[in-house]
């Protein structure tokens, strides 16, 4: 799990850090929105993968944050539902202001939200999606999918 988090949080800091995340005051939380597959059929996955970003959100901000600002995930329930996750990332940049973009798990739930994020000009962040940037070829998607026993270190 360490491995995971410190992975994750060291992406997330390289993205932040090129990216030029919208600038906030020094005490106002870097937001990070997702939806989750809380309910229907993938739930199983989405409960524990939540269960994760709250562990990782919490070692985060215990260590003081990341560029010296608190962490707080803002999330819905794509209810396992492609066809909630449009609107729900538009929410998320819209009305929630999000500064970074993530995707809940698998291609059939990551591929609905790149065109949000692309009419936005955002970067996002998919999981576990398998060639979901073929047909967009959007620069600003990165997928974070690794393989094997020894995984490249590396963002597709």
């Amino acid at each position: 799990m360490k491995h995971l988090t410190r992975g994750l949080t060291a992406a997330l800091l390289a993205a932040l850090l090129s990216w030029g995340a919208p600038s906030a005051r020094a005490v106002e939380p870097i937001k990070i929105g997702f939806s989750m597959e809380l309910t229907g059929p993938f739930a199983v996955v989405g409960k524990t993968g939540l269960l994760a970003f709250k562990i990782w959100e919490e070692e985060v901000n215990a260590e003081g944050g990341l560029l010296g600002r608190p962490v707080k995930l803002v999330y819905y329930d794509d209810q396992s539902n492609p066809s909630l996750v449009p609107g729900i990332y538009t929410k998320l940049i819209d009305i929630d202001k999000v500064d970074l973009l993530i995707s809940s798990y698998g291609t059939n739930l990551v591929v609905p939200a790149i065109p949000v994020a692309i009419s936005r000009n955002r970067l996002f962040f998919g999981l576990f999606a398998l060639a979901a940037n073929d047909k967009f070829h959007y620069p600003k998607y990165l997928s974070m999918l690794p393989f094997g026993p020894e995984p490249v270190k590396t963002l597709a």
